[in-house]
C-alpha cells in the first residue's frame, strides 16, 4: 500500500498542497442503491407520495451535496465544479432505487468524493421524504465505478 497523503512527515492530519499540480480535466462516476418496501417504491414510481416528487428533491439534493464536500469532508479540496449529473434508475423487481452520479472540474485534485457525497445525500434525502412510510429503508453499494485525470490516471469503468 502506499503511503497516505493526508499525514505529515511526523504522522499529523494535513491538507495535501496541490499547488505545483497542472489543472486537468477530471472526472469521476459513483452510485449507489437504497432498498425499500414494494409499496414505498410504487409511491415513488406514481408520483403520489404526499411530500411530492421524491426523486427530483433528491436530485436536487445530490447536486447541492458535490457543491459543499469540502464543507462536510474535512481535508478535502474545493474544485470549481464544471458539471454534475445525478440520475437514478428504479428496479421495481429487486425493490430499489440506484443513484448514479458523475461529477466534472477542470482542476487540481480529483472528484471523486464529490460524486460519493452526492450519491450518499441523494440517497439520504430518499430515505429522509419516505421515512414516514419505510423506516426499514437499506442505502447500500455506495461505491466509485470510474475516475480520470489528474497523475493517477484511470480507474474503473461505467
Amino acid at each position: 500500500m502506499s503511503k497516505l497523503s493526508h499525514f505529515n512527515k511526523d504522522g499529523a492530519a494535513h491538507m495535501v498542497d496541490v499547488a505545483d499540480k497542472k489543472a486537468t480535466r477530471r472526472v469521476a462516476v459513483a452510485s449507489g442503491r437504497i432498498t425499500m418496501q414494494p409499496e414505498t417504491l410504487e409511491k415513488i414510481q406514481s408520483g403520489e407520495h404526499k411530500k411530492g416528487d421524491v426523486l427530483g428533491i433528491a436530485r436536487i439534493a445530490g447536486i447541492m451535496a458535490s457543491k459543499q464536500t469540502s464543507v462536510l469532508v474535512p481535508l478535502c479540496h474545493q474544485v470549481v465544479l464544471t458539471h454534475v449529473d445525478v440520475g437514478f434508475e428504479v428496479d421495481a423487481a429487486a425493490q430499489y432505487v440506484e443513484c448514479k452520479v458523475r461529477a466534472e472540474t477542470v482542476d487540481r485534485t480529483g472528484i471523486e468524493i464529490e460524486a460519493l457525497c452526492a450519491v450518499q445525500v441523494a440517497l439520504l434525502t430518499i430515505y429522509d421524504m419516505c421515512k414516514s412510510v419505510d423506516r426499514g429503508m437499506r442505502i447500500e453499494s455506495v461505491q466509485l465505478l470510474y475516475k480520470a485525470g489528474g497523475k493517477s490516471g484511470e480507474f474503473g469503468s461505467y
